[in-house]
């Protein structure tokens, strides 16, 4: 993969980890820089602005999940890759990683071929995405305008600001309104073959769209998936 000397952000809390990850990710032509906590990661973010940021979820003082909710809430990593390192796989962990904006999930004990595989798929897939969204940039249907270039969406003029996985989910659904989206092609298209997330992750990101564009818009079409109505 021609990567262009891409930047990553390492965090975590323990040496021999970041240690591990530096070398692998060095090899495939990453530029890396490390942070021991959130609080250092955010520091080292706004001065270096990464590419890539990977989280790990257990630290000290600031954890990955709270990490990542401060680096969302600040406009200049709204739409930074987040990903979260963790030997949690539990099914909630990874629902309190995507609420807040995470991309994916890397699973330790880590092995490096998964590691840099993993890493090398979020950067196609980025890649592929920030193509597909400068082909179409807005797309207006009823009242919702939804801005693929800034990660924005306007309901009757008034600005909704949604986490990455809503604003791909809410533009999946609306780039073919009345296309019944199974859950499985969802899955494919925002969080991608190579994540493992369950259904009711895909139920969560739901439910958050309807709380805040209303329930008009997203149907459920039971033991199928989604649509989107207008």
């Amino acid at each position: 993969m021609t990567n262009h000397r891409l930047k990553i952000l390492l965090v975590d809390d323990e040496p021999d980890i970041l240690e591990f990850m530096e070398y692998n990710l060095k090899k495939e032509n990453y530029d890396i820089a490390k942070a021991n906590n959130g609080k250092e990661a955010i520091v080292q973010a706004q001065k270096i602005h990464p590419d890539l940021i990977i989280l790990d979820i257990m630290m000290p003082e600031m954890d990955g999940i709270e990490t990542c909710r401060a680096l969302r809430e600040m406009p200049e990593f709204k739409n930074t890759m987040i990903a979260f390192l963790t030997a949690r796989n539990e099914d909630y962990s990874q629902i309190a990683g995507f609420d807040v904006g995470a991309d994916d999930y890397i699973t330790k004990p880590i092995k490096p071929k998964v590691l840099t595989s993993r890493i090398n798929a979020l950067f196609r897939r980025y890649s592929n995405g920030r193509e597909a969204s400068e082909k179409s940039k807005v797309t207006t249907i009823g009242d919702l305008q939804i801005d693929r270039e800034q990660y924005l969406v306007y309901q009757a003029g008034k600005k909704i600001s949604l986490p990455r996985k809503e604003f791909e989910l809410l533009s999946l659904l609306a780039s073919k309104p009345g296309k019944v989206f199974t859950r499985d092609e969802i899955l494919e298209r925002v969080w991608g073959s190579d994540i493992i997330v369950g259904d009711r992750t895909i139920d969560v990101h739901i439910r958050k769209l309807r709380e805040k564009l209303g329930e008009e818009h997203i149907k459920t079409v039971k033991g199928i998936g989604y649509k989107f109505d207008f």
